[in-house]
């Protein structure tokens, strides 16, 4: 990745943004997401880095609580058009991040598919998942990772293991074999990619949000679906890029958690 910047505790913004762009490949995606630097801030420096989820008003004071000048979310401001008319509450977060000074950089797609930073590999990673293998199609994009655990366990003792490391929010879809060994991860909002783990012959598939279609899918594939939420499986890629930074740059970064349920 280069050498370290010589300048500890303050960096130039435009250094910063330039290696995360870099590092999380940003320029090989297709997304919704305009990903990388959505904001810039007033002083072109970075000296605290926040890390959250979602842009959120929530998030954004926390942040803002720290004195924070740049904030790094998994889930940005600008999507397609959604900036089109900065009113109501685009307005209020823009102005927000304006008056405190904070620089915004979002990272969707290219999150979840690295195979360090990302909340795929992170999942795995905390799962103990062995040589991991790219998995999960989405929208033309292999954006996840599937791996096999050391020793088979029960999908009680797999449950457990997710509640633990993931998140004790757990909802399982119990429509697969007893004894789990191959899993496939693909964080968020991907009950539809339950289909492709039944045709990997995964014993078990892992996301965050549940819905009818993907429990009709379980069922009837014959797949062990668990899913700890959008948010709880989301908070790893951020954490990962925050330590990441914190390493490279010696500015401090942290997590602001808002333990969102869903």
């Amino acid at each position: 990745m280069g050498r370290r910047t010589a300048c500890a505790g303050k960096v130039a913004l435009e250094r910063v943004v330039a290696e995360l762009d870099s590092a999380l490949r940003i320029a090989d995606f297709r997304d919704d997401s305009h990903n990388g630097l959505q904001v810039t801030n007033r002083t072109g420096s970075v000296t605290r880095v926040c890390c959250g989820v979602d842009a959120s008003l929530p998030f954004f004071e926390k942040a803002a609580a720290q004195g924070a000048d740049l904030l790094i979310c998994h889930h940005g401001l600008s999507w397609g058009d959604s900036l089109k008319r900065i009113t109501g509450l685009n307005y209020r977060l823009l102005a927000f991040l304006i008056e405190h000074g904070m620089a915004l950089w979002a990272c969707h797609l290219p999150l979840d598919a690295h195979p360090v930073l990302g909340n795929n590999a992170c999942i795995c990673h905390a799962l103990g998942l062995r040589e991991r293998r790219p998995f999960g199609d989405y929208h033309g994009q292999t954006i996840g990772f599937h791996g096999h655990l050391p020793r088979p366990l029960s999908r009680a003792a797999f449950a457990a293991r997710l509640r633990d490391s993931v998140s004790p929010r757990l909802r399982v879809m119990p429509f697969g074999p007893d004894r789990i060994r191959t899993v496939g991860v693909i964080s968020g909002g991907a009950a539809a990619e339950i289909a492709q783990a039944a045709t990997a012959g995964l014993d078990a598939y892992v996301s965050g949000e549940t819905t009818l279609h993907g429990y009709n899918l379980a069922q009837q594939l014959g797949v062990n679906a668990f899913f700890g939420g959008h948010y709880a499986t989301e908070h790893f890629g951020v954490q990962a890029v925050g330590a990441w930074l914190q390493r490279r740059f010696q500015v401090p970064a942290t997590f602001v958690n808002l333990d969102i349920p869903f």
